[in-house]
């Protein structure tokens, strides 16, 4: 797990994973990215569009793409039940990672142990969808979550 300066420091380490998997023979459609919600999902599509010309960002369940080679991009609840050979977990920001709107409406102890519980969960999840390579990112400060993986 990397926490990096900025988007565009995100974007050439991802790029630079995925390179190195395909030059090892990993196919498009054995390339998962995930990200915590719809909020950041285009920024995983941007990372998916710029691994290759042809490269076309497919949602879970969505038919692969004829014109191009589809990568999967999807949210962390999306990756239940799916395997890849890479996976990419991005965008694991502070705020994000729990996510905000989530804890501001915490009512007491329990509840916020809970919220943290199952967003912690997710990562799990999202994570746990790599056979062979995992990369898990975040802009920093970045999630207190990676702080918990060493």
């Amino acid at each position: 797990m990397l926490k990096l300066d900025d988007e565009a420091a995100e974007g050439e380490t991802i790029l630079a994973f995925l390179e190195a998997g395909c030059a090892d023979g990993v196919v498009s459609v054995e390339i998962g990215l995930s990200v915590r919600g719809g909020a950041q999902l285009d920024r995983a599509r941007a990372r998916a569009v710029a691994l290759a010309a042809g490269f076309v960002p497919v949602e879970p369940g969505d038919a692969p793409q004829a014109a191009g080679e589809s990568v999967i991009v999807g949210t962390m609840h999306l990756a239940k039940g799916l395997e890849f050979k890479v996976v990419v977990v991005l965008a694991c920001d502070d705020g994000v990672l729990p996510l905000q709107e989530r804890i501001d409406t915490v009512s007491d102890e329990a509840e916020l142990e809970e919220v943290y519980e199952t967003e912690r969960h997710l990562l799990y999840v999202a994570a746990t969808r790599a056979r062979d390579r995992l990369l898990i990112t975040g802009v920093r400060p970045g999630s207190e979550f990676l702080d918990d993986l060493g």
